[in-house]
């Protein structure tokens, strides 16, 4: 499928006017599709190859090294997660992966008190570059989030105040080659995204599929140097439906390819837990009566969860 493409570039650097064109057009595709790849995002490609080298180095460890950074009570939210751990929302089916989660460091501007994030010895740098990641994928997270906020009539600083020292995280997911016939075809059940809007920066091979209007899974890859940017419930929630986070999932790869592993970066980027996901009033009208109760932003993060196996 080829979702919409912008160029964030136009929004940063850009004219007024172009500014203003770009928020629309940002606006209509997370309306109409909820995915959109973006060029010139900001993220410098030698910190991605670099990142994703150290990803593959830390999946290639032993289970038993790897087992040494899974941390009992952080419902995932830090170190390593192993095979089968989590699943969707509504599916009992574990997502065949095993992932790592790299979260925001504490501040002490910050009212939100954050787990340390877990420290991995045999790839010496791994968290460095993890940390460098994350501050490129704030930055242009924001910069989209602003786009958003013009969008919706907000004013360009709307999300400021509740994304910076935010609760986001970067994940980085490896499946595993298929070594038997599989029970299913897919990989990681379909599902929408928890957090505000996640920005996935080129996965190592296809096999993602998002659900279109018509009720059919389509193929979506960005193309060279560009990443995809999909939204996710708590934006989709904020704005009554009005933003539309699109279900999606990822699919096994063809026979001659189950010897291969899949690997797959995900920043889910999240607001500070106290922000409210009540429906704006701008997005409220006859037509479109108030479809959620309200929430903060933690109360919905932990409901969620729970739901996806990871927090009792």
């Amino acid at each position: 499928m080829n979702i919409p493409v912008v160029d964030l570039n136009l929004f940063i650097n850009g004219t007024p006017e172009q500014k203003v064109q770009f928020s629309a057009d940002l606006g209509k595709a997370f309306e109409e599709v909820g995915f959109v790849s973006v060029r010139n995002h900001g993220i410098d490609q030698s910190l991605i190859d670099s990142l994703y080298q150290n990803v593959q180095s830390f999946f290639g460890q032993p289970a038993e090294i790897k087992g040494k950074y899974e941390v009992p009570g952080l419902a995932g939210q830090r170190g390593y997660t192993s095979f089968g751990k989590e699943h969707a929302k509504g599916s009992e089916a574990p997502d065949l992966k095993e992932f790592f989660q790299f979260g925001q460091t504490t501040a002490a501007a910050s009212e939100d008190v954050y787990p340390d994030n877990v420290q991995v010895d045999e790839v010496v740098t791994f968290n460095e570059k993890f940390l460098d990641a994350f501050r490129a994928f704030e930055k242009s997270g924001g910069a989209l989030l602003s786009a958003i906020a013009i969008h919706l009539g907000l004013g360009a600083d709307y999300f400021e105040t509740h994304i910076v020292q935010g609760n986001s995280i970067l994940r980085a997911i490896h499946y595993p080659p298929i070594l038997h016939e599989p029970q299913s075809a897919i990989r990681a059940e379909q599902h929408e995204d928890i957090n505000l809007i996640t920005l996935l920066v080129g996965a190592s091979a296809d096999g993602l599929e998002i659900l279109s209007k018509d009720d059919e899974w389509l193929a979506v890859k960005a193309g060279p140097g560009e990443i995809v940017v999909n939204v996710g419930d708590m934006l989709q929630r904020l704005t009554n439906d009005r933003l539309k986070s699109t279900t999606h999932r990822v699919v096994n790869p063809p026979r001659e390819l189950w010897h291969t592993s899949r690997y797959s970066i995900p920043f889910f980027l999240h607001p500070k837990r106290k922000m409210s996901l009540a429906c704006l009033e701008s997005c409220i009208s006859e037509s479109a009566p108030k479809l959620y109760e309200d929430y903060t932003a933690g109360q919905y993060l932990d409901e969620r969860l729970r739901e996806i196996g990871l927090k009792k």
